[in-house]
């Protein structure tokens, strides 16, 4: 195995975290405010892996098992996506099916324990979770059919891989589609502005945080670096596919992957700080035309 290979993951383990820092600085800039240290949900974590953990006794298993089940999975995950030009450390035809699976599974876990706590706050947030889920997954899929076409593999690694400058000579109008439809991915599935607020707590408008509410210690630390690789995974994506940098040499195309990430950390605190959040039932509206927009990439792909 190529030792260049394990720079992807390795990065998405390490810099997750420092992603989430990045926008909440961003955010913090355009509030006036000096805003908290870069590195602080690496802190966070670190407290909350000392603390206990408390457990309803109505609850089974599947409260404790869902966050390291829905972590678990995001990890496997990481193996599969590339970094620009670093494919996956794991990658073989079909992995982009698998890959839909395992984030598919992560959000199951996760609203099964919302669901085992017998709270109806949290069902609230699990019903809403879910129900947002079958408008984003088709887009998500659409998406990565357009370039699963394009490159006529059916392997994340080589989906991405193949977008090239002169593939956005050839298939601009498609691609410029496939980005904003996975924009939107990207901020529906990781519950940020103009989606949902990962910063509010009032009880009309939430959605992800309501499902995890009743976590706590490490529990709560397995959530939240699982949101920070989910973040991660789906902004490599983004990045990947507009920043089609392909020098062959390892460390120039992990910077300048790193470089675009830390740009699309900085675009989504602009987005945050400039954009109000939608009102519920104007959600659906948002994800639907995203979904019509990566169908309308995908047809553009196979004429």
């Amino acid at each position: 195995m190529d030792a260049t290979a394990l720079l992807a993951p390795l990065a998405a383990l390490v810099l997750a975290p420092l992603f989430l820092g990045i926008i909440n600085r961003t955010k913090a800039f355009f509030a006036g405010r000096h805003g908290q240290p870069l590195f602080q949900l690496y802190f966070d974590l670190q407290k909350l892996l000392g603390k206990g953990a408390t457990y309803s006794r109505t609850s089974t298993w599947i409260v404790r098992g869902g966050p390291i089940i829905g972590l678990a999975a995001l990890m496997v995950v990481v193996l599969l996506v590339p970094l620009g030009g670093l494919s996956g450390l794991v990658r073989f035809p079909g992995d982009l099916l698998l890959f839909a699976y395992l984030l598919s599974m992560a959000r199951f876990f996760t609203v099964l324990a919302a669901l085992d706590v017998g709270s109806s706050f949290e069902g609230m947030g699990a019903s809403r979770e879910v129900f947002f889920s079958t408008l984003t997954e088709p887009t998500l899929m659409l998406s990565l059919a357009v370039l699963a076409h394009q490159s006529h593999s059916l392997s994340l690694s080589s989906a991405l891989g193949a977008v090239t400058v002169t593939s956005w000579l050839q298939h601009g109008t498609s691609l410029v589609l496939v980005f904003v439809a996975l924009l939107v991915v990207c901020l529906a599935e990781n519950a940020r502005i103009p989606i949902d607020d990962p910063n509010t707590h009032l009880e009309l408008t939430m959605i992800h945080e309501v499902m995890v509410l009743d976590h706590g210690g490490p529990d709560l630390a397995f959530i939240l670096y699982g949101s920070a690789l989910k973040l991660w995974i789906f902004a490599s994506l983004v990045v990947g596919l507009v920043l089609p940098v392909r020098t062959g040499v390892a460390f120039l195309d992990l910077g300048s992957m790193l470089l675009g990430m830390g740009l699309l950390a900085i675009v989504l605190g602009c987005i945050e700080s400039t954009m109000a959040r939608l009102r519920l039932l104007r959600v659906p509206n948002l994800l639907v035309g995203a979904t019509t927009l990566a169908t309308l990439a995908l047809v553009l792909a196979v004429r």
